[in-house]
């Protein structure tokens, strides 16, 4: 295929909804589900991956209760969830490995989502594609070390550090 070969997203594994409550201040947004992650449709299904041990810490709930419940945990705090790709090529999980991304709406997000002060962007895979993918200017992001066990190089504790700015701006 060459490089700028689009592919159908009725051919390759889709990514997963947006999670999103009542006007959310902040968005954090992925680049593509992880193979665990889209067998579950869960966000960040991987146990390994340090993303609802961080969002426990953060807003006081406990990380290992039932997918639905962190859910309702974090919309309640004004927090939405999604990736920067709808779909792509990718054999396993990786980031390095994604070919052909195809993206999903974020200006279309952000505009019926007025509220959101802060996108918040879990790793440099997300940074990278949400730069190719969104025009929305205005809103305030942030590249946060990424919460993926393929990511240890900064201590869970560094990157709790790091990511509460997600509280601070979900107010």
């Amino acid at each position: 295929m060459k490089r700028d070969t689009m592919i159908p997203c009725s051919d390759v594994p889709e990514g997963l909804p947006p999670v999103c409550g009542k006007d959310p201040r902040v968005l954090i947004l992925g680049s593509f589900p992880g193979i665990i992650s889209l067998e579950g449709a869960r966000y960040y299904g991987n146990p390994q991956n340090r993303f609802w041990r961080i969002m426990g810490d953060l807003f006081d709930f406990d990380a290992s209760l039932p997918y639905p419940q962190r859910i309702e945990q974090i919309t309640a705090h004004r927090v939405a969830l999604w990736d920067v790709i709808r779909c792509c090529l990718r054999e396993g999980s990786a980031d390095e490995r994604i070919r052909y991304p195809v993206f999903n709406n974020l200006d279309g997000f952000l505009d019926n989502h007025p509220g959101i002060i802060l996108v918040a962007l879990n790793g440099t895979a997300a940074a990278r594609y949400f730069r190719q993918a969104c025009s929305a200017t205005g809103i305030d992001t942030v590249l946060l070390p990424s919460t993926s066990p393929a990511h240890a190089r900064a201590s869970y504790e560094e990157k709790r550090e790091k990511w509460k700015i997600v509280k601070k701006a979900a107010g």
